[in-house]
């Protein structure tokens, strides 16, 4: 009995042991999972530590580098995003870019042996092959194709050579001066710390060297890239097919897109992945409801966090994303036909003492879009204090709103009922009591009265601007 209960204690105390284990090791997981969020990393231009963010107000990324930037440049979130780095086949927008800035889409790229045997990521071209610039492109873009990289480059640098009357039959003097067109469309973009060496993106054995970018830079290409039809229409594709001419016949290829989140997740369209030993796996996302959104993860910690980065960024945006009314009022009046309509303001009418006029907004329903994390929005009311009669639909103020002291929208108020100019008799008592009360400080008029009041988007920020 003795031995049967000490086993039954100890059993007791290794079930205790084993429980607290297990607690212990859950209260750890959630932190891993809740990811890599940094103290340095921004979020609207301001660090996380010095604008007190938790985990919950920042994106789940685990790349090095990272940045996500709105289609008007407005960047949202970054870490380390002006770090130049290797970015392996992202490499290829600046080649797509730069070809179809150089010559049409319908000039004929050809394959040389060089090209066809570069090596890693291939479209499986064949020495004399040729094609449309176009099916070259997606032959490079979907399945990223270093083969079809160099190609674009070789072709494409010798009627750069010829036009120049240089020509030349080295396929690497013809690759080096696509490289340098590369370089000066670089600059042209605006991308402040880029560097290329070759179109394709390898960085070890002969293509060793200091090609190089930073997140941020490779976003401002693919906001530029991204506006060229031609790209987009390929970029989006899951899967692609394109017209190859091979000894004389023209054949079909079909190539499946190394981006693996076009089909999954809503509204992604493009634009290109990456993969090497020094760069780690990169990838620059566009996803667009409505608006192009751009998100860039280099040197993630493999090929599938990558997306993961991404869809964090982009998730946490869609998140924090409001489209905000800008009629906020809990008083209404009916307009000529008895709809009701928010009573956004009374305005004084100059013509009279103790008059106004019910105003509303020119379009009731507006809403502007903003991002809550960036603070609260405020509104700053202008009264155009009407003379004589006012008709409905008169715009007799505006209103700015601000979020975080940038204006975001600005709105008419408009007259939501008709006011007659005062008659002989009662402007002349009017001009007489104003006169009178001059005398006493009253200035003769109405207050204004605002009914508009704006919600709380975000507790932090609770004074608004």
């Amino acid at each position: 009995m003795n031995t049967n209960r000490t086993l039954l204690k100890r059993t007791s105390t290794l079930a205790i042991v084993a429980i607290a284990l297990v607690l212990a090791m859950l209260s750890l997981a959630p932190n891993a999972a809740l990811a890599d969020v940094r103290k340095a990393d921004e979020v609207l231009g301001q660090s996380v530590e010095s604008q007190g963010l938790t985990l919950a107000d920042c994106p789940n990324v685990e790349a090095e580098h990272a940045i996500l930037m709105g289609q008007d440049g407005t960047v949202f979130f970054e870490r380390n995003a002006d770090t130049p780095v290797k970015i392996a086949s992202i490499t290829k927008i600046m080649t797509a870019v730069t070809a179809l800035d150089s010559v049409p889409a319908d000039t004929m790229i050809y394959v040389s042996e060089n090209a066809a045997y570069i090596g890693e990521s291939s479209a499986w071209l064949m020495p004399e092959d040729s094609m449309l610039l176009s099916d070259a492109i997606t032959a490079m873009m979907v399945p990223s194709g270093n083969d079809s990289a160099q190609a674009i480059a070789e072709s494409i640098g010798a009627i750069m050579l010829e036009s120049e009357g240089a020509p030349s039959d080295d396929p690497d003097t013809r690759c080096n001066r696509f490289v340098e067109a590369m370089n000066a469309k670089s600059a042209e973009i605006g991308l402040a710390d880029s560097y290329w060496t070759n179109p394709h993106g390898l960085d070890d054995g002969i293509f060793a060297g200091d090609q190089h970018s930073t997140a941020r830079d490779i976003a401002k290409l693919c906001a530029y890239a991204m506006q060229k039809q031609a790209i987009r229409d390929v970029v989006s594709q899951s899967s692609a097919h394109c017209n190859i001419i091979r000894y004389g016949e023209t054949i079909d290829a079909e190539f499946e897109s190394t981006d693996l989140i076009l089909e999954s997740y809503e509204g992604a369209c493009g634009i290109k992945t990456g993969f090497t030993d020094q760069a780690g796996a990169c990838f620059a996302g566009a996803c667009n409801r409505g608006e192009d959104l751009y998100a860039i993860a280099l040197n993630s910690l493999d090929e599938w966090e990558r997306f993961e980065d991404v869809m964090a960024m982009w998730d946490w945006y869609y998140t924090h994303r409001i489209d905000l009314p800008l009629a906020h009022s809990e008083m209404s009046v009916l307009d000529a036909s008895g709809e009701s309509l928010p009573l956004v303001a009374k305005v004084p009418a100059a013509s009279w003492i103790d008059k106004t006029v019910d105003a509303t907004l020119e379009d009731p329903g507006a809403t502007v879009r903003v991002f809550d994390i960036q603070g609260n929005v405020s509104q700053d009311v202008e009264y155009a204090y009407p003379e004589g009669a006012v008709h409905v639909g008169d715009v007799v103020g505006t209103i700015t709103y601000k979020q975080h002291n940038h204006v975001v929208a600005q709105a008419n108020l408009v007259a939501a009922q008709d006011l007659e100019a005062p008659n002989i008799l009662e402007a002349i008592s009017i001009w007489w009591r104003r006169l009178i009360g001059g005398f006493m400080g009253d200035d003769g008029i109405a207050e204004p009265q605002l009914f508009n009041q704006m919600p709380t988007i975000n507790d932090k920020n609770a004074q608004g601007s």
